[in-house]
């Protein structure tokens, strides 16, 4: 069979200061998403970064008396022990400020853009909002300022060089309508239409400026033959996406493998420009669209979206210190509704950690171990046709078959895995999240009803039997579990010592773990 190919983006971010959870949030899903593509054997490639020119960096580094490449540098240089720390298993991290490997592409982009004629010279005239790097309109402002950002927009008054949005409006508005452009969660489609159709008279957007004077932003790359020109943060960072794979490079072979992408992950604060300028550019110089736009909402604090600007930001080093890390990768998995926005609380995030880990998956590995070893020196022997039938939880699970005879391996093959991956490969983490907790309440019930700790007293070989549907629930438990907690579903595998025999019966020889998975807090 062809190795299927899978190109994951997050977006690139923004080099003014220290990234917050909002962005922990962004990468962790990315990251889920591109672990559980590789281990169903997918050619996987997994890009993140750094946007580092604007006006932002500039005002920022002048702020701590540093110039805007020592300024990104060291913000990059936390940037990328943050991903560490995190666990992300990216494949590459692109920078805007790179010559070698971004500067190239985005030049050729340009030209691509004036050679369908797209590119004109114009004044703009209006509103400029620092922290979106964006140029806004009134109806935009809530009392007067940025929703995002909570401040007063600047105006403008400038030579640009312009790009032509206005006459592909209609074609990605047809894009939109007939899926070929798809956006998850769907109400997202709605709402970039309806941007289209609130445009200019006739439902069409408004050309946008791709380049400002080196006099208001001295960074950035250089216009081609215009040096006192800079290209606008969005053209140069868009196009990162394509660029990172080898555009306009002569080793561009991953840019002829993995574009285009299968998912660009992204916040909806920046849904417009991936939704409506970079579709633009990629039809101006004919180049595939992405396959999907996978869009979050914000992980709030305090009821509002966390910005640097507004001061609100919570910490993810403060989470994984005191319950350490996989325990912050399950909650942004299982917790956060990939659509829709989300307030975090230390007290919500204590809550669930002591009942889903430490007392719920933690004990279940714990004490199931602890049985094992108690009665069966580790060593348990058995095969899928061993394990006794479910008892209470045949009536909640009566629609998959021949109920006298459901066992705990027949229900994770016929119903539990095949919900999983329908979710993960629809990108609902959290669903496939619950998918798997619920096999840990299953497994919890499997101990309830048969009682092992009671049944080795009268009956060895059905312990033995029930002993080993429960360590099988946790091995596919650790499998299930890889993208979203790799550390925690090493940790079990390795308890669990699984060995597959020729006729495709499983001996475990598991060990008791030295400390708990997850401490009670």
């Amino acid at each position: 069979m062809d190795t299927k190919k899978f190109y994951i983006t997050t977006p690139i971010f923004y080099a003014n200061a220290e990234l917050h959870l909002g962005h922990t949030y962004t990468l962790i899903l990315s990251d889920i998403l591109a672990r559980y593509h590789r281990g169903i054997g997918d050619e996987t490639f997994f890009l993140t970064g750094s946007d580092e020119h604007g006006d932002k960096i500039v005002r920022a580094a002048q702020k701590q008396d540093m110039g805007p490449q020592a300024f990104v540098n060291a913000n990059v240089a936390k940037m990328q022990e943050l991903i560490k720390e995190l666990n992300v298993s990216n494949d590459l991290f692109i920078r805007t400020s790179d010559k070698e490997h971004h500067w190239q592409g985005v030049t050729k982009l340009w030209h691509a853009l004036e050679e369908a004629g797209d590119i004109y010279k114009g004044i703009y005239k209006g509103l400029y909002c620092v922290g979106c790097e964006a140029f806004i309109t009134e109806k935009e402002l809530v009392e007067g300022k940025c929703v995002n950002h909570d401040s007063v927009p600047e105006k403008i008054e400038e030579e640009n060089y312009f790009f032509k949005l206005s006459k592909y409006a209609p074609e990605i508005k047809r894009l939109l309508e007939s899926g070929e452009l798809k956006i998850t969660p769907k109400s997202k489609v709605n709402e970039v239409i309806a941007l289209i159709e609130a445009g200019e008279e006739g439902g069409v957007l408004n050309d946008v400026s791709i380049s400002r004077p080196e006099r208001a932003i001295p960074w950035g790359i250089p216009v081609p033959n215009e040096p006192n020109q800079l290209m606008y943060v969005w053209c140069d960072a868009l196009s990162n996406y394509i660029t990172a794979l080898g555009y306009g490079r002569k080793d561009d072979e991953n840019f002829k493998k993995f574009w285009p992408a299968n998912v660009q992950v992204l916040g909806k604060d920046i849904l417009r420009f991936h939704a409506l300028l970079w579709p633009a550019f990629l039809l101006s110089a004919k180049l595939p669209l992405p396959q999907e736009l996978l869009v979050h909402g914000f992980v709030t604090s305090g009821g509002k979206k966390m910005s640097k600007t507004i001061g609100n930001v919570l910490s993810p080093g403060e989470f994984i210190s005191e319950y350490g890390l996989d325990s912050l990768r399950y909650y942004l998995a299982r917790e956060v509704s990939t659509g829709e926005d989300w307030d975090l609380t230390r007290e919500k995030f204590k809550e669930v950690y002591n009942a889903n880990l430490a007392n719920g998956l933690g004990n279940l590995v714990s004490r199931t171990l602890k049985m094992a070893e108690q009665y069966f020196e580790g060593e348990v022997k058995g095969d899928t046709t061993s394990v006794p039938p479910l008892r209470t939880r045949i009536q909640e699970v009566e629609a998959l078959g021949d109920l006298p005879g459901l066992t705990l391996p027949y229900l994770i093959t016929s119903d539990i895995l095949p919900r999983y991956h329908v979710h993960m490969t629809a990108y609902e983490v959290n669903k496939a999240a619950d998918a798997i907790w619920e096999l840990v309440g299953h497994l919890d019930q499997f101990v309830t009803d048969y009682e092992p700790f009671k049944l080795i007293k009268t009956d060895k070989e059905a312990t033995e039997k029930v002993l080993w549907g429960l360590l099988y629930g946790l091995r596919e438990i650790s499998t299930m579990l890889a993208p979203m907690m790799p550390e925690t579903a090493e940790k079990i595998s390795e308890l669990l010592g699984a060995k597959v025999g020729k006729e495709g019966d499983i001996t475990f020889s598991s060990n008791v773990p030295s400390e708990p998975l997850f401490m009670r807090k």
